[in-house]
């Protein structure tokens, strides 16, 4: 590092993304929580030459067309709707100015947490999971920070009921509680609902995962009109046309072929409880998972390093942490029927 780099900023260790290889033609992904479904067919038909064209053009800075399409997917008003370049950019704004407390978050979590409160200086409450990885609400009563809780949790895939996050949230009328929809589609139940009773609860969601567009970039938060317009505040003041033009068209299609939609997540879900039952019959521990991917490991006859090594040999690639709490399991995301039962045919082979 230059000698130029803010001080604050020299032992900032960067978020680490999932591997993403260049030859993808001898390779079953299952590694980045990606769809291995294409965009919905409108959002192929909408992105057309003169689209492409208007690249030329500065993009909405409001976002019209794609906040208008979730608004009316939440059955919410356009004014509770935030749109954002990805939900991480979503949640940096968050980090950066909505937590005068702290942030307190697991510490087996999403990565991009500890990272973002280290660079924009917010003090860190780090809060245990139990011992078989679940989240206790109780343990984060009494904290006054900005708690940030990825409801299913990244990279365990459990999830909590609605009335664990109507407790959360109930703790503390003066604290702001953020939930991390990220993964919410696919059997876990969203938030919403308490949106018109919390004033102080934010849901950050993203479609990247259920609606097929990680490339695209597109999230967004739902809150009070209040809170979306604090967000709105640090979004103009820091790049007013945070969404390109592309992936606004995207998105507002996206959002609105739900029979698409509803399409590909059952066929993940199902394919996640195949994956899961014939891993469990190899002796993996499992968790339930109400995500994108499962996670597995806990198997008396390989390490976690040594499974996704033989995975990768194998053409598969799969996520290992290092975090010695998690260093025996592996995060699966679920793909095709295809390429599920490679994975399980694979394994069957390396035992």
């Amino acid at each position: 590092m230059t000698r130029f780099l803010d001080s604050k900023l020299k032992k900032l260790v960067a978020y680490t993304p999932g591997e993403q290889p260049k030859n993808m033609s001898e390779l079953i992904k299952l590694n980045t929580n990606e769809s291995p479904f294409p965009p919905a067919p409108g959002v192929i038909d909408m992105i057309k030459s003169e689209e492409v064209e208007k690249l030329r053009l500065y993009s909405d800075p409001d976002c019209k067309q794609l906040v208008s399409a979730i608004a009316e997917y939440h059955h919410i008003s356009e004014h509770q709707v935030f749109p954002g370049n990805g939900s991480d950019e979503v949640l940096a704004f968050i980090f950066h100015g909505l937590c005068p407390n702290g942030a307190a978050f697991a510490d087996i979590t999403y990565g991009f947490y500890p990272v973002f409160a280290e660079m924009f200086d917010a003090i860190q409450q780090i809060v245990p999971l139990r011992d078989d990885f679940s989240i206790k609400v109780e343990d984060y009563a009494g904290i006054n920070g900005t708690v940030f809780i990825a409801n299913p949790n990244a990279p365990t895939g459990l999830c909590l009921p609605l009335s664990d996050i109507e407790t959360l949230v109930s703790q503390n009328r003066d604290r702001l509680v953020v939930v991390d929809e990220a993964y919410i589609d696919y059997g876990g139940v969203s938030a919403q609902s308490l949106l018109d009773t919390f004033d102080n609860l934010l849901i950050v969601r993203t479609l990247s995962k259920s609606r097929s567009l990680a490339g695209g970039r597109v999230g967004y938060a739902l809150g009070s009109e209040e809170l979306i317009k604090d967000l709105n505040t640090m979004k103009f003041s820091f790049n007013p046309y945070n969404v390109n033009r592309l992936s606004i068209i995207a998105g507002a299609e996206a959002m609105k072929d739900t029979s698409y939609f509803n399409e590909c997540c059952a066929k993940i879900i199902e394919n996640r409880e195949f994956t899961t039952d014939e891993l469990r019959k190899l002796g993996f521990d499992v968790l339930p998972s109400k995500a994108n991917f499962i996670f597995a490991g806990a198997n008396p006859k390989i390490s976690g390093i040594d499974y996704f090594s033989k995975l990768r040999d194998n053409g598969i690639l799969v996520r290992h942490f290092n975090s010695p709490r998690i260093c025996d399991y592996v995060r699966i995301t679920i793909g095709t029927t295809e390429q599920m039962q490679r994975l399980v045919q694979v394994t069957k082979e390396v035992f």
